[in-house]
Order: structure tokens, then sequence, then C-alpha cells
């Protein structure tokens, strides 16, 4: 066992000594590591989990397990681990567990480790980790940090470019790198191989249907679930409901139905937006938008015969607000007026809706500009709010409609 844990600790070593872009968040580090809550870092796939609990603890003394290792579980036992790691990280601080879900019980465990007073970093798959064994055993113990693919700004980053610099001295260079972005997603692994994203993608995306969702799942059905995933992927922005996806796609069941969408955004692979009603269950009855976790996946997924730039950026728009911490169903949310119009997403802060926001590729046109500004000055007017927004691909300038200022916003400097 000590020659396990001694590898381990090569292994960590290893990884440390790699060179890493700091991904940008919104938390204090020092207080997050200070907190003796569990920092668990769930997110979808291959988005560098991992990588951040590294980066999290660099400069600390860590204790560092890894169960991806087939050895360490083979002879796992607990308390001669931990006796261990006591002597091959004098003193540690905090213990870095990546992809414990791999370890049988392990959340009683981890349980034991909380009360004992360990400080804990926990990675690995949503799908497994957000189930009930954080929802019961270890309920009030940890504090949750949700990583996403690269935001745009990220990946300018990783080409070592500042975003906002570049726009203005380099145009020609920085639109061309935000339409690859539109295009192909933002995922860490794939920003320096674009011309093996969509293999990547496709075989990711399979990994989690078939594996994440039903292996967990122990659905017997696997062909069901896979036509559902790809009719979302092909569908991104649009509307769907229970009751049309199982006529559709020849379901046995609307509850059957339900059950693989929820299944499906387990992993962070989809996300259905409610409608906006102060009445939940009108909102509960509406149909919902269903939006992508990286827009790579319709490239590498979609059953589509033309691209739709302007769905596409509506979903990168959708990811950042993600990013930016509000949740749907709880603070973003789609609406339609009483006449039909819609606005594309409601920000809500607490009890007060702070912005609409439109999101519109190209609004040079005059019948677009109108249908576009009519739409979000109806809702407007019917949810009483003065912030409006919509955001484009490069345009830039205020538009003035029945007493409201309109804010059109190009997608960089949104």
């Amino acid at each position: 066992m000590k020659t396990i844990i001694l590898n381990l600790r090569r292994e960590r070593d290893e990884l440390l000594s790699r060179p890493y872009l700091l991904r940008r968040n919104h938390y204090d580090v020092e207080a997050l590591l200070d907190s003796r809550l569990i920092k668990l870092i769930t997110g979808p796939r291959r988005v560098g989990k991992s990588t951040q609990a590294l980066l999290l603890l660099r400069n600390k003394n860590f204790a560092y397990l890894n169960f991806d290792s087939q050895p360490l579980l083979d002879v796992w036992d607990a308390n001669l681990v931990m006796r261990l790691l006591e002597d091959v990280y004098p003193g540690y601080e905090y213990i870095l567990l990546d992809e414990v879900q791999n370890l049988n019980h392990w959340d009683m465990w981890v349980g034991e480790l909380y009360r004992q007073g360990k400080n804990m970093v926990i990675t690995g798959s949503n799908a497994k980790m957000l189930s009930s064994e954080m929802a019961t055993v270890l309920t009030g113990k940890y504090i949750q940090l949700e990583m996403l693919p690269f935001s745009l700004e990220e990946f300018f980053d990783w080409n070592k470019l500042d975003l906002h610099k570049v726009l203005e001295e380099r145009p020609t260079e920085a639109s061309a790198l935000m339409d690859d972005y539109l295009r192909n997603g933002g995922y860490p692994e794939m920003v320096a191989s674009r011309q093996l994203t969509s293999s990547y993608l496709d075989t990711l995306f399979d990994s989690i249907v078939w594996k994440d969702v039903a292996r967990r799942h122990h659905v017997r059905n696997i062909t069901d679930l896979n036509n559902l995933a790809v009719y979302l992927v092909s569908n991104f922005c649009n509307f769907v409901s229970a009751n049309d996806l199982t006529e559709e796609l020849g379901f046995s069941s609307v509850n059957t139905t339900k059950k693989f969408m929820d299944y499906l955004h387990e992993p962070y692979l989809f996300y259905y937006l409610p409608r906006y009603n102060s009445k939940l269950k009108l909102m509960k009855k509406a149909s919902r938008k269903v939006y992508v976790v990286d827009n790579g996946f319709v490239v590498a997924k979609a059953f589509a015969l033309s691209e739709n730039l302007g769905r596409l950026l509506e979903n990168q728009v959708f990811i950042e607000l993600l990013r930016r911490g509000y949740s749907t169903e709880k603070s973003l949310f789609y609406y339609h007026s009483r006449n039909g119009k819609e606005v594309d997403f409601v920000l809500r802060k607490g009890a007060k809706i702070e912005c609409l926001m439109q999101v519109c590729y190209d609004m040079r046109g005059a019948k677009t500009e109108k249908r576009e500004i009519d739409s979000l000055v109806e809702c407007a007017e019917e949810l009483k709010c003065n912030n409006l927004v919509i955001v484009t691909n490069n345009e830039e300038r205020i538009i003035e409609k029945n007493g409201y200022k309109i804010r059109v916003v190009p997608v960089a400097k949104f």
C-alpha cells in the first residue's frame, strides 16, 4: 500500500510541474480553503476539475489520492491509508480526493473524515457526485464549485491574448477567434487541436450518454436514450416538452421521456430553461427551452442541414449566464408576453427582475430590428423592467423606444 501512495505522490508532483491556464473565478481562494466545508468541484466531464483542484492547492501542503488508480481500489484499507498519508505527507493541511466516487461507500468515509476535521477538496463525475450520496449523508457539509468549458475570455487567455485589447488593435484576428469559439466551443483539450474537435466531442458525447447516464441508471433501452440526446442537441435553443418528445420519438410513455431528460441533465450535458411566471404551477406546465453545455457538441452531434449562428450565439450567452451564477428555475428564465412576444432571458435577483435580454446575431435588417425591439419592449411593459439588453455578434448602439432605452452590446463586451 505504501508503494501505491508513494506512486500517487509522484503523480501529484508531476501534475503540479505542468503549465496550466489559471481559470477565471469569482471566489476568494484563501477564504475557500480556510473553510472546513468540503470543497466539491463539479461540472461536465473533461473541463479541468482535477486541474482546478491542483491549482487551488498548488502552494499548500496537501495529500493526494486518485481513485482512478485500480491498484489503490484493489487493496483499499481506509485506516491504513490514513496512517500512510501522515507518513508520506507529514503535517498535511488538506486532502485532495480525485474521482472519489469510484470507491465503494465513499460518502460514508468522506463523512467520517469530515467529522475528524479533515479539510477536503473533492472532484468527480457530477452525475455521481450530486446524487443521493451528497444530498443525504453530506447535507450542509460541502460547498459546490461548478466548472464549465472555457469562456470566451478564457479562450483568448489560452491563446495568450487579451480579448478586449485584440478587439481594438487587431479586430480581424479577434473576429476570427470569436467565430472559432462560437462554432467549436471551449473544451480545454480541444482549443489547440481544432481539426480533432468534432471527433473528440462526438466520442465524449457518446461516453457521457452510454457510460455516465445509461450505466449509472441501469437504462435498458439505450437506443431511446441516445435518440433523445441526439434530438435535443439538434434542437438546441428550441422549445421542448415531454409530451411532444414522446410522440415525436415514439417513446413508450411520457414518464420515460421525463426520466431520460432528467438523466441527461445530471452530468451537465443539457439544461432546460423554464418560462417565467409568478405562479409556479403555470411555470411547470409550460414548454422549456433546451440548451447544450458547449457549442462544440452541436457541430459534433447535431443533425442539421445548415448552421444557425443565431442559435449558437444564444447558447453561448446562456452558458455565460450560468458562469455568472444564474440558475434555471431560480434566477434565469425565458418569457412569453400575452400576445406571444418572446424574450430570450429573464434575469432575476431575489424577487426582483433585474434584466431582460435578447440575443440576435445580426440586427442590421429593419424587419429583424423591429421584431427584436417590439418583443423586448412588450415584455418589459408586462414585467415592469427598465434594464433591457440585446447581445449581438458585433453591433453596439443605444436604441430608444416607448420611453425605454435598450443597450445593444457585442458579445465580446458582454
